[in-house]
């Protein structure tokens, strides 16, 4: 086209210009639009390329006003060399003091970008040379001086404690973080389309009333970015959905929107209440608050009136193939397909009375997804009683007809999914576009995948059914429930989260990393106590008073200020049975006779005196004696301990399953059942922990000295608590 207009040798900035427009242009319609103005010479420069391909796809309806177009692309705007002049040299006049005083060192780019922003449509080179000779003529030639290196500033060092600092997410408000998940979610950082401005989006459809109805789209929501969760109510969320959570939440919140809660109820056979219900506890414990909470069944008489005018457009059909015939990717085409409009209104009609059984009818839509797969199924008969809307339908719509029509009733802006439902974006812009209605935008991201477990309800329905596990909130699990009732803190899954970072390929991670998130934020919040999971009865003989002593423990020892627990000193106390050895090894620094240990904040060092064993030989208690800290020589070491305590139970938990992937035939031949960690629970029956936890609730979290971090249970009862653990005070090196 450009060779009928300039003849057959084209010059390289024309060649150049031609290869841009064609490469960078998504909608090859005004491909000839571009390379007549190219070819005229009325498009010259790249700038003015940029706005032409920006102006059209901002335009997608035909025609384009010429005269708008040729404005805003600077078509016929001719720069001439004394107003380039003349720009210049009011840009070097106002900074001509720091000319004077930095030269050479001064940043030149700053006036080029002056001059350009005055002169939008110049040529850069042209300006970059009136700015050269204008600095010449003022500075004269560079001399030596300005020709040595500019010193480098030294910058601030952080303080080790300020590198380290972790974002924590409260109520949905970040913390400090290099990037945030708020900050990788904001604004321009996704390339997501503003609000309004769908047809922006590569693949998206423009009919001629898309721009209409967009209109009236942005008159309803304003301009505010909105987007929505829509888990199925037939199953416990998972360390997956914290990320889509995170991520539907959280673009919202950073981009000033609102979010949605909305239940796909559309298969009543698999749906509980107790799921509703958890569902929405896990997003307000991750800090977030929907902006409405609805379900797909709040729209069942519309999404019926679209499917029969769907029917009456031609755009579907009532099919009586078995589900059988038409699973997989290559089924056979549906003899009815073509059958005349009125009858599958009529049958359709009938579906919903109640005169097909299961199976034996379905509505499909008449279109090929982007995977191949051909007329998706938009309703079928299922007679089950809906926990919502009771007896009135027998007929239940689908995922791939209901997700995209509730996604334009709320007017979501970002109908953000996982990668898997890529293979659907075409039927989603499809059917919105058949039905003329607002279409919205689906944008894919990667799954988030942890190695060690499992997460499909299916799977985890098996553990549970075989006792493997006793629920879905059983600590072993990556359920967001079970994380909970580890004592996962939320903010440590969200910290996990923006870690992961927001990225469209499928992410798999080690447990580890989660658990160091869960440690970073728990040494913050989770208060000191002492408790001894293997008691040794220890007998101080010269005890200082004759009874117990009250010894202030600080909740935080590194900052005293956050307050101080009183906890019992005894004359009888326990401790654990590692920290006592009969004969102490070279590098052992524990009690021994003849190797004293001091008592943590009890201010003592105790000394074995006396050991004391039962008739199989094994130590079941120690007499000592002790002398305060302040005038005994220092020990070797501090140990934890207990006096007057209670009797608690604690669980010690490790990975359910052995290999990395349990559900990989490849790695685990007989099936993940096969795959249990038999060690993945230890139940300390009679472990002690001192009394200052008396009054704690179940989620309730600590620190136990040396031990790890722990939290209560809801198993505890009166009397007798029950502590989880969380994570170890370290990662443990063989996990890593």
């Amino acid at each position: 086209q450009a060779r009928s207009a300039l003849g057959p040798a084209l010059d390289k900035a024309t060649g150049t210009l031609l290869y841009n427009a064609a490469a960078r242009l998504k909608d090859p319609k005004h491909l000839g639009f571009l390379v007549g103005y190219i070819a005229r010479r009325e498009i010259l420069t790249d700038l003015q390329l940029s706005a032409a391909l920006e102006y059209v796809r901002s335009h997608p309806l035909e025609p384009l006003d010429v005269a708008d177009f040729e404005r805003a692309c600077g078509v016929g705007v001719c720069i001439t060399p004394e107003q380039i002049e003349e720009a210049v040299e009011a840009v070097i006049s106002k900074h001509r003091a720091e000319l004077l005083a930095e030269r050479y060192r001064f940043n030149m780019g700053l006036l080029m970008g002056e001059a350009r922003s005055q002169l939008q449509w110049a040529d850069g080179k042209t300006i970059k040379n009136e700015v050269d000779l204008q600095v010449l003529h003022l500075l004269g030639p560079k001399t030596e001086a300005d020709l040595e290196k500019k010193p480098k500033v030294a910058k601030a060092r952080l303080a080790p404690a300020e590198k380290q600092k972790v974002a924590v997410v409260e109520n949905g408000d970040m913390g400090t973080e290099t990037q945030s998940l708020l900050e990788q979610l904001r604004g321009e950082a996704l390339k997501f389309h503003k609000p309004g401005e769908n047809y922006k989006t590569e693949g998206y459809v423009v009919t001629p009333n898309t721009m209409a109805l967009l209109k009236q789209h942005l008159a309803v929501t304003g301009g505010q970015v909105r987007t929505r969760f829509p888990p199925e109510p037939n199953g416990i969320l998972h360390i997956g959905h914290a990320k889509a959570i995170n991520f539907n939440f959280g673009y919202a919140k950073a981009n000033g929107g609102v979010c949605f809660l909305r239940y796909d109820d559309t298969n009543p056979e698999k749906e509980e209440e107790k799921y509703f219900t958890a569902i929405r506890e896990m997003v307000e414990w991750l800090g977030y608050q929907p902006y409405a909470v609805t379900h797909a069944s709040d729209y069942f008489d519309q999404l019926y009136v679209w499917a029969l005018e769907l029917i009456r457009r031609g755009q579907a059909y009532v099919c009586h193939q078995k589900v059988e015939e038409i699973k997989g990717h290559n089924p056979p085409p549906s003899p009815w397909r073509d059958r005349p409009v009125e009858e599958s209104l009529l049958l359709f009609e009938d579906m919903r009375k109640g005169k097909f059984g299961e199976g034996e009818a379905t509505l499909r839509m008449k279109l090929v997804m982007e995977d191949g797969k051909m007329d998706p199924v938009a309703y079928r008969v299922k007679f089950t009683p809906h926990h919502r809307t009771g007896d009135k339908w027998c007929i239940y719509p689908t995922y791939d007809y209901t997700h995209c029509l509730c996604d334009s009733i709320e007017h979501i802006t970002h109908s953000l999914c996982t990668k898997e439902f890529q293979a659907r974006r075409s039927s989603y812009f499809w059917l919105c576009n058949a039905l003329d209605v607002y279409c919205p935008v689906q944008w894919e991201y990667g799954r988030l995948n942890l190695l060690y477990t499992v997460v499909s309800k299916r799977k985890i329905i098996q553990l549970v059914e075989t006792g493997a596990v006793r629920d879905w909130d059983d600590p072993r699990l990556f359920t967001l429930t079970a994380l909970r009732r580890r004592g996962f803190p939320p903010e440590a899954i969200n910290n996990f989260c923006a870690r992961v970072g927001v990225t469209v390929a499928q992410v798999t991670m080690e447990p580890h990393l989660l658990e160091a998130c869960a440690r970073e934020v728990l040494n913050e919040q989770a208060p000191r106590a002492m408790a001894v999971l293997e008691p040794l009865k220890v007998t101080i003989t010269n005890f200082p008073a004759p009874k117990a002593l009250e010894v202030l423990v600080p909740n935080f020892p590194a900052d005293e200020s956050r307050g101080f627990h009183k906890v019992p000193f005894h004359q009888t106390v326990y401790i654990e049975e590692t920290d006592f050895r009969e004969e102490a090894d070279k590098g052992y620094k524990r009690l021994a006779p003849g190797q004293p240990v001091g008592l943590r904040h009890a201010g003592y060092v105790i000394a074995v005196q006396n050991v004391i064993k039962d008739v199989t030989g094994r130590v079941i208690e120690l007499e000592v004696t002790c002398t305060k800290s302040d005038v005994a020589e220092k020990p070797k070491a501090f140990i934890h301990w207990v006096s007057v305590p209670l009797v608690c139970e604690v669980r010690l938990y490790e990975r359910l399953f052995l290999h990395k992937n349990p559900e990989d035939p490849s790695e685990v031949p007989g099936g993940f059942l096969s795959d249990l960690n038999p060690d993945s629970l230890r139940v300390v029956h009679n472990a002690l922990v001192d009394s200052s936890v008396r009054s704690a609730r179940p989620f309730d979290k600590f620190q136990f000295e040396r031990l790890g971090y722990f939290s209560v249970d809801p198993d505890s009862e009166e009397g007798k608590m029950v502590f989880n653990r969380t994570v170890m005070l370290k990662e443990d090196p063989g996990k890593a």
